[in-house]
């Protein structure tokens, strides 16, 4: 029950939500339905579930509206419960996706709202995933939810800010007790089948290629496994051909955007049996197309690696000089490329700055080991 519940909330609320009622007010009465569901439907289950959370919760909304303006008992006239007509049947999660990523939300504000109306996590299991106290995790839902009452809900976010939000989503990984890599493929899964738009597909075979390489970036004991030390027997196969399929799919209806462009990379380092074995002449010409379509400049970080791969690391070192120093994995970057030089010095020396700037425990620990193991070598 605790799984049909869950991926029938964020459809209820989108329902309210479109009926009219704000944000707060229909999450409020949508949880109030929630804890009513728990406590009858063990000894009664309603023939269809989805119809009657809309029910519960619109007359849970419509109790609460009375309460509230009892003075104006005239205009509640027109929020009596409508009649079910076939517009009830379609899914609103899209609808709700798109509000929660409304334009006046910060990233971080869209993200957690998200998680929290869409995928129906608890605001523990968020501020969890994202190492807060939950009391600042639902301060920052509230703020969201306030947010969206003021603003003009008519105008959610675009699609672009709604992918952007779901890729933050999906680069957590997995902290806590929730899989937000997994949660991330789950919705993006729920925009794909709405939408024909192929950076939407882009977007999925992306996360899909990616999450295939999960289970092989980390050793048994939590060493982090750089993509060209990974065993790829462990890589899922299954996932890699799903990802395969949808990006082909996306690319044939010929609108090349990031995310198509960044699928396509990871696609050809998914198709190399080994490091050595990897094609870097096409990925370079896929980071060429996505250095047209973003000025991202960790896009510019990453080229440079192809170029070293390509022209040899002195054309990557020359091609680092052009990214701002300040982009993450800078230094680390350049540790490689002068290590591949043969300047060992160098490198060490690279290596040790760059585990300083480490944002992760397991990043640090990979960059010390470079760092010992070149000046092992001088």
């Amino acid at each position: 029950m605790e799984e049909l519940l869950r991926d029938l909330t964020p459809q209820v609320l989108g329902v309210l939500v479109r009926r009219g009622a704000d944000f707060a007010a229909a999450e409020d009465a949508v949880q109030e339905a929630l804890v009513e569901a728990v406590r009858r439907w063990p000894d009664d289950p309603p023939a269809e579930p989805r119809g009657w959370l809309i029910t519960v919760a619109w007359r849970k909304f419509i109790d609460a509206r009375r309460s509230e303006v009892a003075r104006h008992r005239r205009e509640l006239a027109d929020l009596e419960e409508p009649v079910p007509g076939p517009t009830e049947q379609r899914d609103d999660t899209l609808r709700l996706l798109f509000l929660c990523c409304h334009p006046s939300l910060t990233p971080g504000s869209a993200v957690a709202l998200t998680l929290r109306a869409v995928g129906g996590l608890t605001t523990r299991q968020i501020a969890e995933a994202y190492l807060v106290p939950e009391a600042t995790m639902a301060q920052r839902i509230s703020r969201a939810k306030r947010t969206i009452g003021a603003a003009d809900v008519g105008q959610p976010g675009d699609l672009r800010t709604v992918l952007k939000v779901l890729y933050l989503i999906f680069n957590e990984g997995y902290t806590g007790e929730v899989d937000l890599a997994a949660e991330a493929i789950r919705l993006t899964r729920q925009l794909a089948a709405s939408s024909d738009e192929p950076e939407v597909a882009g977007l999925l075979a992306l996360m899909l290629l990616h999450h295939a390489r999960r289970t092989a970036r980390f050793t048994d004991d939590g060493a982090l496994v750089p993509l060209a030390d990974q065993d790829r027997a462990r890589w899922d196969t299954a996932a890699i051909a799903a990802g395969v399929e949808i990006l082909q799919a996306a690319l044939a209806r010929d609108r090349l955007g990031e995310y198509q462009a960044q699928a396509a990379i990871a696609a050809l380092h998914a198709d190399a049996p080994s490091a050595a074995e990897t094609d870097w002449t096409q990925v370079l010409e896929w980071y060429d197309e996505l250095a047209r379509l973003t000025d991202s400049p960790v896009v510019a970080l990453n080229r440079a690696v192809a170029v070293g791969e390509v022209d040899g690391p002195l054309a990557g070192l020359r091609a680092v000089e052009r990214v701002p120093d300040d982009v993450p994995r800078h230094t680390a970057v350049r540790a490689y490329l002068h290590e591949r030089a043969g300047d060992l010095s160098v490198a060490h020396e690279l290596y040790a700055r760059a585990a300083r700037q480490a944002t992760s425990a397991a990043e640090r620990d990979h960059l010390t080991r470079q760092a010992a193991r070149t000046r092992s070598s001088v």
